[in-house]
């Protein structure tokens, strides 16, 4: 059975929430530079050791794994401690794990290396937990979509690693963004205070609560649906961020610098539009706003999947040739509209976690997270293995297309389902439904919690 619960209705902001919120998220852009770093310098080490497809799929997903799978303890870890101090271990963590990165020598030193690496990833949920708490309800899914928006780390590594790794050597992009991973860390936990909730956890002597009762809502099935949400909107996000400088380059023939600056065309939109996405979700609702990203991504999908293809036709006159294919500028422009799209659905995601979870906000956000960030780490892999069987480029799009089909027609039928069993005038609400029960007193309080 689905529990549900609801936020604060207050509309005011508790001290700090600016810093906390700005300073968290400039941290995670640096977290997330750092976690996709193999995107840019993985096309050298494969040159270099002469990695198979499938081989560099698992070595630029292996930070993703590390990332996705620490992130439910994370977020654990973050109610009961604190995000400045998690965060603060995290990011030192990453940091010393990139640096001796560049020491590495053989295929399995590099997967050992990118597992450390890897902890970067899980700032993401500490940064939910830490920042959501500073924020009222109404406010949340533009607080967390502003935070979400350090996605463009991804973007700073395409633009910035090629140029570093050009001149130095990858080596020294791995060094650099250590560096500049510890001094972030450290001036973010100097720049920051503590949540509202330790702070009054700690004048008062209460206990945190045990981990064992932070974990309580996984069990509800609606945890579960928001993952696979996440699985594409962010897995998805994170594998194609992953895996676009290796398609441009085997696909159009440019060359990494090139690849990296289009590829980021993808990641910018992906990452800063995620505060739209935020914004748009207190507004509309989630609910159309994920309905908005399935759409689209289907069809940009869809579109992407189509494999270039000469055909010959039997003429009067002779066999007629001609070919479809689409052009660098055509893809990178609907790669873009794919991005845009995502950043929506990874805000409209986030935006419900703290109103139906606000005590779980760690546990619950760190598990959607784990999903998402472990379609990050499993899709690029399969894209490398389905290159390696099918040898056609386009295949990794197939594979999204297939994945956002099934999302949305699940999404669909539950909420239908949801629809057909309260009241016909509850299922017209624009956003979260299921906060209302059977009867007025618990639709007035679910509409309550509603900024519109």
């Amino acid at each position: 059975m689905e529990q549900t619960q609801v936020a604060s209705t207050s509309e005011t902001a508790a001290p700090g929430a600016a810093s906390a919120l700005w300073v968290s998220t400039f941290a995670f852009t640096a977290c997330f530079a750092v976690w996709t770093i193999f995107s840019i310098i993985g096309v050298q080490i494969k040159a270099d050791l002469g990695l198979t497809e499938a081989q560099f799929g698992l070595l630029v997903g292996t930070p993703i794994l590390t990332g996705s799978l620490a992130r439910v303890f994370l977020g654990v870890w973050t109610e009961q401690f604190g995000g400045r101090r998690v965060s603060l271990i995290v990011m030192a963590l990453a940091a010393a794990a990139t640096f001796l990165l560049s020491y590495a020598e053989t295929y399995p030193q590099f997967l050992i290396a990118a597992l450390g690496v890897g902890m970067a990833g899980g700032a993401f949920a500490v940064g939910v937990a830490y920042v959501s708490k500073f924020f009222p309800a109404g406010r949340q899914g533009t607080a967390l979509g502003i935070f979400g928006a350090g996605n463009v780390g991804a973007a700073v590594t395409k633009f910035a690693a090629p140029f570093v790794m050009l001149a130095l050597g990858w080596e020294a992009v791995a060094q650099v963004w250590a560096g500049a991973l510890l001094l972030i860390a450290l001036a973010a936990f100097f720049l920051t205070r503590d949540e509202p909730q330790l702070i009054e956890r700690r004048r008062t002597g209460q206990k945190p609560v045990a981990a064992w009762m932070q974990l309580e809502p996984l069990k509800d099935l609606r945890v579960w649906r928001f993952a696979l949400y996440y699985f594409f909107v962010f897995g998805g996000f994170v594998a194609l961020a992953l895996w676009l400088p290796h398609y441009l380059t085997g696909a159009y023939g440019v060359g990494i610098g090139v690849a990296g600056m289009l590829a980021a065309a993808y990641s910018i939109p992906g990452s800063l539009f995620r505060v739209f996405g935020g914004w748009l979700s207190d507004r509309i609702g989630a609910r159309k706003v994920m309905y908005l990203t399935f759409l689209i991504s289907v069809v940009c999908a869809f579109i992407l999947a189509y494999p270039a293809t000469t055909y010959v036709v039997d003429g009067i006159d002779g066999p007629i040739r001609f070919r479809l294919a689409m052009s660098l500028p055509v893809f990178t422009a609907v790669v873009f509209v794919l991005g845009f799209a995502m950043s929506l659905g990874k805000a409209a995601v986030y935006k419900h976690i703290p109103v139906y979870y606000p005590d779980h906000v760690g546990s619950v956000g760190g598990l959607v997270g784990m999903i998402g960030g472990l379609g990050g780490f499993i899709l690029p892999i399969v894209f490398g293995v389905l290159n390696d069987l099918t040898g056609v480029w386009t295949s990794c799009f197939m594979l999204l297309f297939l994945l956002v089909l099934t999302a949305l027609v699940w999404m669909h039928f539950a909420v239908r389902r949801m629809e057909r069993q309260r009241s016909p005038m509850l299922a017209t609400l624009p956003e979260f439904p299921e906060l209302a029960g059977v009867g007025p007193d618990r639709t007035a309080a679910a509409s309550s919690t509603r900024p519109n």
